[in-house]
């Protein structure tokens, strides 16, 4: 009776009239976001953090929680009708989706990827509800020795875990450590690579890092495909799925569910990598794995269901731990300490309202997105017609002002500015800007704790084998870096075979072709 009492009360904060409002409105502009391609929930956070200040606490959380699972309906829309995923995370719908619109089979796609979306959302928070403070109950007890490595684990999982080059994302989290030092040193004041200007004494704020590298980076890379004509959509027809649909389609939403809820914890695993692995499963697990690619109605359901149900469980880390999973939940952890409120063990009973008010707004969210996804698709498709033309320098006005906003100072708008051509420059290189961020977030984490932990220790690394927990998750570290090395060895010797069958016959080396070199006559007499 003691848990449900605060769950029920966090029902209380979600159904007063202000924050069902700001519940609807983070919704409607996640699914407008996961519409538009290109943009991404992380850039639209990240932009509307400044507006966040006038903003009750929870209703802020509420709204942006709300534009990043609603993002995750919305990318779906045009991956089927127009094979465009407007997020990432539903790339892989895309390829099951597009062919079944192109069957004339468009509604029944985008009717199971909803109800799919809706279930493996709601079976992940249901699990969250009662998981999330275990998880903290577990935590309260971590000191430095603890946080120094769970912050490590946190930035090695990121890097290793993603889906582009470990070697890219260590560089991005080297990157990012090294901006969350600029500054004064939090114990002895003084100034570190300041490079003698007053503007750097207090460090570069979140807010500024964020909107430069997801909001004015994100912009500058998509104003590339201007010149690209829009796709035309298909006809949609009725978006309500047989019961052919749902029975072929029940294994793989709860399949899907769990997969993603578990990846959604990880840091570095995401809404992104669940859908990517939940596609895999059903490959795998079908009878007919041919039919994959053809417009097969599980790719679309496992997939759906995976990413929303790992959008839900990556609050899971940010809450109870304090640590975000992935780039969007860097900018959620943001916005908690602009409002003056520290994500962490502590939370779910110093800001029990907040907490449960945000776990529970999502039950409420979820449905709203069932209710409008299906009869609001037309509409959706229309907003495509917006050019970016239009949009683009629009974004760019109204992030610089947010930019100005947070302190009054023009020197930020261009620190912004600077930051945007950096995540440019690292797009079109094939650097993600996720790990720097992340690590610019549990930078200042990782060096607070491991200094207190240094001088607990009198300055011995081996304390730290002495903790339990924390000899524990070294354990993990080591054996992350061990499995990480490995996978880069064994990519390192396929990448090498294929490129040796990729060698026409002619120009082969004869031992590799098989043949005897001609031997000197001498050598047979020796």
């Amino acid at each position: 009776m003691d848990f449900l009492s605060p769950v029920l009360d966090g029902f209380g904060v979600v159904f007063q009239p202000d924050n069902l409002l700001y519940c609807l409105l983070g919704v409607t502009l996640g699914m407008l976001v996961g519409v538009l391609p290109g943009l991404g929930p992380a850039a639209t956070i990240a932009i509307l953090l400044p507006i966040t200040y006038n903003i009750e606490p929870t209703s802020a959380i509420i709204m942006l929680a709300g534009i990043f699972y609603g993002a995750q309906y919305g990318g779906t829309i045009t991956s089927v009708l127009l094979r465009l995923p407007g997020e990432a995370s539903s790339v892989v719908t895309a390829i099951d989706g597009h062919e079944m619109a192109r069957q004339g089979r468009a509604g029944a796609a985008l009717g199971i990827a909803a109800i799919g979306s809706f279930i493996g959302g709601t079976i992940s928070i249901v699990v969250l509800t009662f998981v999330a403070p275990l998880v903290s109950g577990f935590a309260i007890d971590f000191g430095p020795a603890e946080y120094t490595m769970l912050a490590l684990l946190g930035i090695l999982l990121v890097t290793t875990l993603g889906t582009g080059s470990i070697l890219k994302s260590l560089a991005m989290a080297t990157l990012g450590l090294l901006l969350a030092t600029i500054g004064q040193d939090p114990l002895l004041g003084t100034a570190r690579l300041t490079f003698g200007s007053d503007q750097l004494l207090d460090g570069i704020d979140f807010v500024i890092v964020a909107m430069g590298l997801f909001g004015v980076g994100e912009i500058l890379y998509n104003l590339e495909s201007l010149r690209r004509k829009a796709p035309k959509a298909t006809e949609v027809g009725s978006v309500y799925p047989t019961r052919k649909d749902l029975s072929e389609s029940k294994g793989a939403i709860a399949r899907g569910s769990a997969s993603g809820f578990l990846l959604g914890i990880l840091p570095g695993g995401g809404a992104t990598m669940s859908s990517m692995v939940a596609y895999a499963v059903e490959k795998k697990a079908t009878k007919r794995p041919e039919r994959f690619g053809k417009g097969a109605i599980q790719g679309v359901a496992g997939p759906e269901s995976a990413n929303n149900a790992a959008a839900t469980s990556s609050f899971i880390p940010l809450l109870s731990l304090g640590i975000p999973a992935n780039a969007t939940m860097a900018i959620m952890f943001g916005a908690l300490m602009l409002q003056g409120i520290t994500p962490g063990p502590l939370l779910v009973d110093e800001e029990p309202q907040l907490f449960w008010g945000v776990v529970n707004s999502m039950y409420v969210g979820n449905l709203l997105l069932l209710a409008m996804s299906l009869p609001l698709i037309g509409i959706f498709v229309r907003i495509l017609k917006v050019r970016a033309a239009i949009l683009a320098p629009l974004t760019i006005l109204i992030t610089m002002i947010g930019v100005y906003t947070v302190r009054n100072n023009v020197f930020d708008m261009f620190l912004v500015l600077a930051l945007g051509v950096l995540g440019y420059l690292m797009k079109k290189v094939g650097f993600e800007p996720g790990p720097l961020v992340l690590a610019f977030v549990l930078g200042g984490i990782l060096e607070s704790a491991f200094r207190r932990s240094m001088r607990t220790f009198d300055g011995e690394l081996t304390g730290f084998l002495g903790e339990p927990i924390a000899a524990t998750l070294f354990g993990a570290i080591v054996l992350l870096v061990v499995l990480s090395a490995l996978r880069a060895l064994r990519t390192r010797k396929k990448a090498k075979k294929n490129k040796e069958n990729d060698v026409p016959p002619a120009e082969r080396r004869p031992e590799d072709r098989g043949e005897q070199r001609d031997r000197d006559p001498a050598e047979h007499v020796r």
